[in-house]
């Protein structure tokens, strides 16, 4: 249900997108400028991920609700075991990271406790994408900018997230499997 719903939001923002573009608005002020683009070529297979906030809701309305939910989407959303690169694009105007936490069995994405400032615990993270222009580790990825990242999955469940303050507990988060 929940990734009906957020395909749903994201094809929204997309025809939004299109239309206002075509209305005659320049393309700057409906979505941040890209800043850099992440190498063409990264090992393994590559899942994309699109990281959004209140700045796409923007596009759509000329202003943001009081509480718009933030969005993290990776396709796709399941791939074979072995060398993944997650190529991770800010969409929004704030902003944002993504984490790759393993998920236990039985538990549900955005699941996971958070402490009083909306973060989860990252103990167990295999890595991830913060860093703008450049891969890895950094202090989050700008609105605009990529980030990526390359790891080594095994089979399992994961969630991706990011988890800057309050951006979990806000919608911010992703099932990602590795069969």
């Amino acid at each position: 249900m929940r990734t009906r719903r957020s395909l749903m939001v994201l094809v929204v923002v997309l025809v939004a997108t299109l239309a206002v573009g075509c209305a005659g608005t320049p393309s700057s002020m409906m979505r941040p400028r890209p800043t850099c683009s992440p190498p063409s070529s990264l090992p393994g297979q590559t899942v994309f991920v699109m990281l959004g906030d209140t700045g796409m809701a923007r596009m759509m309305s000329g202003a943001a609700p009081a509480v718009t939910p933030l969005t993290l989407q990776a396709v796709p959303a399941r791939l074979p075991a072995g060398v993944i690169s997650f190529v991770v694009r800010n969409m929004g105007l704030h902003t944002h990271e993504m984490v790759v936490l393993p998920l236990p069995d039985g538990r549900a994405a955005g699941r996971r406790e958070t402490t009083g400032d909306g973060r989860v615990d990252e103990a167990g993270s295999l890595g991830e994408a913060s860093a703008s222009c450049a891969a890895g580790s950094g202090e989050g990825i700008a609105a605009g900018a990529a980030g990526w990242v390359t790891l080594d999955l095994r089979p399992g469940r994961y969630e991706l997230v990011c988890n800057l303050r309050d951006h979990y507990v806000d919608g911010m988060h992703h099932l990602f499997t590795v069969s």
